[in-house]
């Protein structure tokens, strides 16, 4: 039961966006910018680094959608989303390149606290391939989902347990990006 009153059967962000649509609107083009903006990251791992913090952050609807959302992304297979399960648990032992593994685990830091980001992080992350970029958008992609995080979980929103929810979403979350209406997360 949500801790003030949201539109019924809105899940996770959208309902207190609709309760506050004024800011809304850039939160939404935050993340458009951050998740689907040019990157030399790949849109899997812009939000693969979205779940990632979102299972730090105990954040059980950000990190089910944005994991679903990478899934998609890496082919919409079971096999895709078993890799998003071992990168959420595990992401040091998961079968992907060290750059993503460097850049979650700076994302990791972010997540307990900005200062827990040190220059070996950052170090590391560039001897991976990382550029300055990739860290600098590692962290406020972070950032951003501690935010959402919070707002999700400290209005109690509805969160749905229906795993096809999940990726009937992020097809439309994929196809459609994070801005307008019908679109956010």
């Amino acid at each position: 039961m949500p801790h003030i009153p949201l539109p019924e059967g809105v899940p996770g962000p959208r309902g207190p966006m609709l309760f506050r649509p004024e800011t809304a609107e850039p939160m939404s083009e935050m993340a458009e910018v951050l998740m689907r903006g040019p990157s030399t990251l790949t849109l899997a791992e812009r939000e693969l680094i979205g779940m990632y913090v979102s299972a730090q952050n105990d954040c059980r609807y950000c990190q089910t959608i944005h994991g679903a959302v990478a899934a998609h992304h890496l082919g919409a297979t079971e096999e895709q989303e078993l890799l998003v399960q071992q990168i959420k648990c595990d992401p040091s032992t998961a079968p992907i390149s060290p750059k993503l593994k460097a850049l979650l685990k700076i994302a990791g830091h972010v997540q307990q606290g900005g200062k827990h980001v040190t220059a070996e992080d950052t170090v590391q992350a560039r001897e991976q391939g990382a550029t300055d970029l990739e860290i600098h958008d590692t962290v406020l992609i972070a950032a951003n989902f501690c935010m959402m995080n919070r707002y999700v979980d400290g209005l109690a929103t509805w969160t749905p347990d229906d795993p096809d929810f999940y990726r009937q979403r992020a097809a439309n979350l994929a196809q459609h990006g994070y801005t307008g209406s019908a679109s956010r997360s």
